[in-house]
C-alpha cells in the first residue's frame, strides 16, 4: 500500500479530525472548482466550512495540505468505485468491458473533480505530489491486473509486455470526456462515448473466436 503523508494536527481525537477534515475538503471542493486554488483563501475554506481561520489551522499546518487531502481524497472515491465494478470470477475479458464502462461513469460522475485535480496539483509541494501521482498508478494498476488476468484465462490476446501501455491508454480514454467534454458532448452521449470507446479497446484484444460487434452492457446514465 502506499504510504500516505501524515498532515499534523493539533487535536488528537482522530474522530473528530477526520469529521473536521471531511468537511474542510467539501468546502474547499467547492470553491476549488468555482475559484481555483490560488485564488481561494484559507478563511474563505473556513467559512465556508463553518469554522474560525483558527479552528482551521488546528487541523491543517498551510493551504497546500487542504490541496493534497482533497486530491486524496477525491483519488481514494474514484479508486474505490471502480474496484467495486472489478469481479474476479468473470473472464478478463467481461471483468474488463465492465470496469471500463463503469470507469467512464464514474469519471462523468466526477468531472469536475477530477479536472480539478489535474489542473491544480502542480501547486503541491513535491513530496505530496510524488504521492498524488502515485495513486493515479494505482488506478491504472487495476486495468493493468485485469488484463493480466483475462492474458492468464485465455480471453485476452495481448502481449504481457503491451499491459501497462494499455492500461494507461484506457486511463486517458476515459480521462478525454473530462478533458474534451466541451467538444465531445455536442457529438455524443456518454453512452455513445462509451460505445466507441469500449469498442476501441476490446476490438484490439479479443481473442478471434471472440471477434465481433460489442454488445453494451446496459444503460448509461449522465
Amino acid at each position: 500500500m502506499r504510504e500516505k503523508k501524515q498532515i499534523p494536527s493539533l487535536v488528537k481525537d482522530q474522530k473528530l479530525v477526520q469529521k473536521r477534515r471531511e468537511q474542510i475538503i467539501e468546502s474547499a471542493v467547492a470553491l476549488f472548482i468555482e475559484k481555483g486554488f490560488f485564488k481561494t483563501t484559507t478563511r474563505e475554506i473556513a467559512a465556508k466550512a463553518g469554522f474560525s481561520i483558527g479552528t482551521l489551522y488546528e487541523y491543517i499546518e498551510a493551504k497546500e495540505d487542504v490541496l493534497y487531502l482533497v486530491c486524496d481524497a477525491i483519488h481514494h472515491e474514484l479508486e474505490e468505485r471502480l474496484l467495486q465494478s472489478v469481479k474476479d470470477t468473470r473472464k478478463g475479458i467481461d471483468s474488463l468491458q465492465e470496469a471500463m464502462v463503469y470507469f467512464f461513469q464514474v469519471m462523468n460522475d466526477m468531472q469536475d473533480r477530477v479536472l480539478l485535480i489535474y489542473q491544480e496539483a502542480k501547486s503541491l509541494p513535491k513530496d505530496m505530489l510524488r504521492y498524488v501521482l502515485g495513486k493515479e498508478k494505482d488506478i491504472t494498476q487495476i486495468f493493468e491486473n485485469i488484463l493480466l488476468r483475462g492474458i492468464e484465462d485465455g480471453s485476452i490476446a495481448l502481449d504481457r509486455k503491451d499491459t501497462h501501455l494499455m492500461s494507461h491508454n484506457i486511463m486517458v480514454l476515459g480521462e478525454m470526456w473530462v478533458f474534451r467534454r466541451w467538444a465531445l458532448g455536442k457529438q455524443f452521449s456518454l453512452e455513445e462515448f462509451i460505445q466507441e470507446q469500449t469498442s476501441l479497446i476490446l476490438n484490439q484484444i479479443r481473442k478471434p473466436k471472440e471477434e465481433g460487434k460489442i454488445e453494451s452492457t446496459g444503460s448509461v446514465s449522465n
